[in-house]
């Protein structure tokens, strides 16, 4: 079954700071499933914390953070011990081994970016690599890039992610790429 969450944003300029909200069937009352937090409305340096329901206990724990080093540049932490460079969002995303071979370099401090605009953005979790992808409009759609399958889409109207069951076991991973991108958008980037 897939995994559906509904973004609610408590506040429409700030994206980084929502609940994701889960309906485990049809006429259920919703679980919040995950919170983000933004430290600091605005752009620049802060701290985006995640955390996610434990679903045995109910119970909120921290599942990670985003160090924001500016609008483009972050460090993603899962849990406690995995931490990856964002280099630039505008490249690769993140990688769950905690290294960052796969990672572009950011641009120096005064470097020129004059890049196309990517079609898609990669990352690499459980050992298989995810392409997020442009949809219609601003939503948005994420495949296996060896099988092209698609395992998530957001469907921006409806703030929705839908994770396929196949998917499932990185869901972490598929809510902050998709957090990341969704921020990418939001800046006019991509």
């Amino acid at each position: 079954m897939d995994t559906v969450l509904h973004f609610v944003y408590s506040k429409e300029d700030e994206i980084r700071t929502f609940k994701a909200f889960q309906r485990l069937q049809e006429g259920d009352e919703a679980v919040e499933l995950y919170e983000f937090y933004h430290a600091s409305y605005g752009y620049g340096s802060a701290v985006t914390t995640f955390q996610r329901r434990n679903r045995a206990t109910s119970v909120f724990e921290p599942a990670g953070e985003i160090a924001w080093q500016g609008n483009t540049t972050a460090t993603v932490h899962f849990g406690v011990h995995e931490a990856c460079k964002i280099a630039h969002l505008l490249g690769i995303l993140v990688t769950t081994a905690g290294t960052c071979a796969d990672l572009p370099e950011g641009p120096e401090k005064n470097e020129k970016v004059d890049q196309p605009v990517k079609q898609s953005r990669r990352f690499k979790a459980g050992g298989v690599e995810y392409k997020w992808k442009i949809a219609e409009g601003d939503d948005l759609y994420c495949v296996e890039a060896s099988s092209k399958k698609t395992v998530a889409t957001w469907t921006d109207k409806e703030t929705t992610l839908r994770v396929t069951a196949s998917a499932e076991q990185v869901l972490d991973r598929m809510v902050v790429t998709c957090v990341l991108n969704l921020w990418v958008r939001h800046l006019g980037l991509w």
